[in-house]
């Protein structure tokens, strides 16, 4: 598989209007290539801004969450390449997990890359894995893998069925009750660079289909791992399914329960139950 190294992080903005400009036509298999960057360094000011918003404690070393800021970008770069198979407007995250093989200082220089892998069959179209990896003076830290669907499209002949459930018990116990406001994901999308137009505001969420803007996954995520901390080890897995929209402005929930060492998680609609994220935590 080849690799591309890239000096700079891409632009996000730019690489959704790319998409966008060549959503038609694409099909083909996944790309026989990897994106990288090298001797990549966290600016602290940056980290800083990023807990502020998942209101995550600030300390020297990285949130399980925050690599995914540096490989997201290089993952859009091969998303939004005419080589991708599935036109990057209207494909849905629906699966995360992140592996911290080992606590991960901020002021470590981090060599990135990331892949696709995994083009698999589901009933309402076709997923695929994004695949990530952060490694440290030659030792992998830090890995994700990202799952996207693709409504409507169609796997391979043959493609295995896609995975994308993470399963968890009951979880009646209430822990925490979050009311987020309307900005939420303008908050988000100012420190991450990830402007889809679906997080921002209602008007644009309506351009895709949306009655409102909805809450970025991964911020919810991140949230999750704040209300957690100060209980978890410095290696983890942190696996979540993206069940359905959170809209905004909300009023959610959080249950959790210890569970074999670790912890099981839900978050729902206050009112309705919904289940918007569910997933688990557990030491490595």
């Amino acid at each position: 598989m080849a690799v591309t190294v890239l000096d700079a992080a891409p632009s996000l903005a730019k690489l959704y209007a790319k998409a966008a400009a060549t959503a038609w036509g694409r099909g083909g298999d996944l790309p026989d290539e990897r994106l990288a960057r090298n001797g990549v360094t966290v600016d602290p000011v940056h980290l800083a801004a990023y807990d502020r918003v998942c209101r995550l404690p600030l300390g020297d070393v990285l949130p399980a969450t925050y690599p995914h800021m540096l490989t997201f970008p290089l993952q859009m770069a091969l998303m939004s390449d005419r080589a991708f198979p599935l036109a990057l407007p209207g494909l849905v995250h629906v699966r995360n997990r992140i592996d911290v093989l080992r606590a991960i200082r901020a002021d470590e220089p981090l060599d990135l890359q990331v892949w696709a892998e995994n083009f698999a069959a589901h009933p309402r179209g076709a997923a695929v894995d994004l695949r990530a990896t952060a490694s440290a003076g030659g030792e992998e830290v830090w890995r994700s893998t990202s799952t996207y669907l693709a409504r409507g499209a169609k796997a391979p002949e043959g493609a295995p069925e896609a995975d994308i459930e993470v399963p968890v018990g009951e979880l009646e116990r209430v822990a925490a009750t979050w009311r987020i406001p309307d900005d939420a994901g303008r908050r988000y999308a100012k420190v991450s660079g990830d402007v889809n137009p679906i997080h921002l505001s209602g008007l644009t969420a309506k351009a895709f289909g949306f009655k409102r803007a909805i809450a970025h996954g991964m911020w919810v995520k991140a949230r999750v791992l704040g209300a957690l901390s100060g209980r978890l080890p410095d290696a983890l897995r942190l696996d979540v399914s993206f069940r359905k929209p959170l809209f905004l402005p909300s009023t959610v929930t959080l249950s959790t329960e210890q569970v074999d060492g670790g912890w099981e998680f839900a978050v729902r609609s206050a009112t309705s139950g919904t289940e918007h994220v569910i997933g688990t935590l557990h030491p490595l």
